[in-house]
């Protein structure tokens, strides 16, 4: 019996609570679009469904949305990956917060080049630090239960489980490439450098 190929879901991450930026970061416009719209476009050229993940009173009838499941609720972005690792449970998932405007189709071409299946996760390595990026990355099926795990812990992190759990890691190729936006300043920043 031939074994079906492991199916490619994207994931946008919105559900923050934007309390530094005081506005919607999912809303920002950095390419003349939202950037959740921009991410959502971006993920849909490597998968072959793309979700928008959110709290319940984010969701709107634009996108296909994964909404927060009550059990993993408030629990920042692992709430959003254990809800669509639940819900598509056979999917690896290509997980990307909606608030790194400088990722770009070659950032994700580089991580789905060198995925490595057999591990619970690919992802990049921080510039700063080395360690896992966890809001770019690919997450197998086997990660769920992974997952799951540290979650029934009280670990909440995703990058702390990442750390613990020996994931493909890259170097970027693209050093700004995972640079995150969290207040107006950084959003003015971004905005001159991208222009």
């Amino acid at each position: 019996m031939v074994k079906a190929p492991i199916p490619l879901y994207g994931l946008v991450l919105i559900g923050g609570k934007n309390t530094r930026m005081k506005k919607d970061k999912s809303a920002l416009r950095f390419h003349n679009k939202a950037q959740a719209e921009y991410a959502f476009e971006l993920l849909a050229q490597f998968c072959e469904r793309v979700f928008i993940s959110s709290r319940k009173d984010q969701a709107n009838k634009k996108f296909s949305y994964i909404t927060d499941l009550k059990k993993f609720s408030g629990k920042g972005p692992l709430a959003g990956i254990l809800s669509a690792m639940a819900k598509f449970p056979n999917a690896a998932w290509l997980v990307l917060a909606c608030d790194l405007p400088f990722v770009d189709d070659k950032t994700l071409k580089h991580l789905l080049r060198y995925r490595n299946s057999q591990k619970i996760a690919t992802a990049y390595r921080s510039r700063f630090n080395d360690l896992p990026e966890p809001l770019c990355a690919v997450y197998e099926p086997q990660a769920q239960k992974r997952f799951l795990g540290f979650f029934k812990k009280g670990i909440l992190c995703p990058r702390k489980i990442l750390i613990n759990s020996k994931p493909r890691l890259l170097k970027l190729k693209n050093k700004n490439a995972l640079d995150n936006i969290n207040t107006p300043e950084e959003y003015k920043a971004a905005k001159i450098i991208l222009r």
